[in-house]
């Protein structure tokens, strides 16, 4: 393990999320000084200090081995989680340090879940700030770490197979230099396009950078206290379905589309899959609500079932309506969609549509294996076979995931927390969905959870946007380092 290396692009990281600090304390300026003025300065003066402190003293950075690959990433978020909270713990309000590493978490790992009850009551500058850590969380700190890496250092290879899981390059392979420029162009470009489709749709632009930004990095921080319910806009209803539903699908299809000028990519297997996953639990929460739910209008179910599946399988966590007084079945449903989520190689958590895809083509070849012994069946996704060994590795994840998930439930009972809370709240963290259902819904609020659990919730973020593997193996080596 070599530790210069290690601090050098680590403090490269540190250096993104200073940026961003100093554009929020320009933002404070815009708009007159604001109270975030001070608290976002001051942590955008240490955060650069901290940052420039490896690079001054360690100008050429060493050969880098595969562990500290694993190191720098982990490291990469923690700090960034750290140096994040700063302007929230200065600037006071309801931000204790319990809420100030809630809140930065949640953002950096683009889960959306909020400690406060009147976000409205925040400056425009810390709003912007608590967005831009969805849109440095959303692109991944790493990626930004291979933006300022050169095109020929060996470290950026690793790195780009570190931070991308292998599931999310198939079907799209590029070298290194290639997925990081496939992956930012995508990203920019759906940022640009929301920036500009919910202002024209009716949102200021002060809301609609903001929204844009969580709803690319399918995150779901929002400036209003109501989420989107606050518009009452159809328009931006559908601008924000059809950016979430596009921020969840793989990237390398959307370049594709754009750079074969064709939808033929559409077309392929896991992505109709994705789609048809989004329409079948629309319809069956749309009959639930209509059903038990109180809605009147079909039209009006239609859109808040649809809003609400496709926020929370994008994992984007945003609120059109409140699902805390919806039927038991209806929010039964945007959990399993918050377990299932989106498509690997975008900004989405959770086990990923990909996974749920192989995993079930696998079980229905094992059906077919036992009607038919003498046979021999291959998961195949289109007319590709999947390799035994990828199939395997997608079982022993979902495994892992939910033994995550069940460890994390009863670790939240211990603190206190009801058996409601505690189920969906773990379950819509891992996920990085942010919003549960009952007090945790999509107008609740993590502030009442206990203290614990809130710390609880925060693991769970990290180790599903970093899809628990690289945070098990660091954990890993340094044991291994102690013995």
């Amino acid at each position: 393990m070599t530790i210069k290396s290690i601090s050098i692009n680590v403090g490269k990281a540190l250096q993104v999320n200073a940026l961003f600090m100093m554009l929020s304390v320009g933002v404070s300026i815009i708009y007159g000084m604001d109270s975030g003025f001070t608290p976002l300065l001051i942590s955008c003066l240490i955060t650069m200090i901290f940052g420039s402190f490896p690079l001054i003293f360690g100008k050429k950075a060493p050969q880098n081995s595969l562990q500290d690959g694993f190191i720098t990433i982990v490291l990469s978020w923690l700090l960034s989680f750290i140096f994040g909270m700063l302007p929230y713990v200065l600037w006071g309000g309801e931000f204790t340090l319990m809420n100030a590493w809630f809140e930065s978490v949640s953002g950096y790992t683009t889960t959306g879940s909020t400690i406060l009850t009147d976000i409205e009551r925040l400056p425009k500058s810390l709003l912007f700030w608590r967005s831009s850590t969805h849109f440095i969380g959303g692109l991944g700190v790493i990626i930004f770490l291979l933006l300022i890496l050169p095109d020929a250092s060996p470290f950026k290879l690793k790195l780009s197979h570190l931070e991308l899981s292998a599931i999310t390059k198939d079907g799209y392979r590029y070298k290194s230099s290639k997925t990081v420029r496939v992956i930012t162009s995508v990203y920019l470009g759906l940022t640009a396009v929301g920036i500009l489709s919910l202002w024209l749709a009716g949102m200021d632009i002060f809301d609609a950078v903001n929204h844009s930004f969580s709803t690319v990095a399918t995150g779901g921080f929002s400036t209003r206290n109501t989420s989107i319910m606050y518009y009452d806009s159809t328009a931006i209803n559908i601008v924000l379905m059809i950016l979430m539903t596009l921020s969840a699908m793989h990237f390398g299809l959307i370049y594709a589309i754009f750079a074969t000028r064709s939808l033929k990519p559409m077309g392929q297997s896991i992505n109709r899959y994705y789609l048809s996953a989004i329409l079948v639990l629309s319809v069956m929460v749309t009959i639930s609500l209509m059903g038990k739910g109180g809605y009147d209008s079909f039209g009006k179910a239609v859109v808040a079932s649809s809003f609400q599946v496709i926020s929370y399988i994008t994992t984007t966590g945003f609120g059109q309506s409140d699902n805390s007084a919806w039927p038991v079945l209806a929010n039964a449903l945007l959990l399993f969609a918050a377990f299932h989520c989106g498509c690997s190689g975008s900004t989405t958590g959770g086990i990923k549509a990909d996974r749920m895809f192989i995993a079930f083509k696998a079980i229905g070849g094992e059906f077919k294996k036992r009607l038919a012994p003498s046979s021999i069946f291959r998961t195949k996704i289109g007319s590709s076979a999947v390799p035994e060994e990828t199939v395997s590795s997608v079982f022993l994840y979902i495994v892992l995931y939910i033994a995550v998930l069940f460890l994390s439930f009863i670790a939240v009972l211990f603190t206190g927390a009801e058996i409601g809370d505690a189920f969906s709240g773990v379950l819509a963290s891992i996920g990085n969905v942010g919003p549960g259902i009952g007090s945790l819904g999509t107008m609740g609020n993590y502030a009442a959870q206990p203290e614990a659990a809130k710390f609880i919730y925060t693991l769970d973020m990290f180790m599903g946007r970093l899809e628990i593997f690289p945070i098990l193996i660091v954990i890993s080596m340094l044991f291994k380092r102690e013995r």
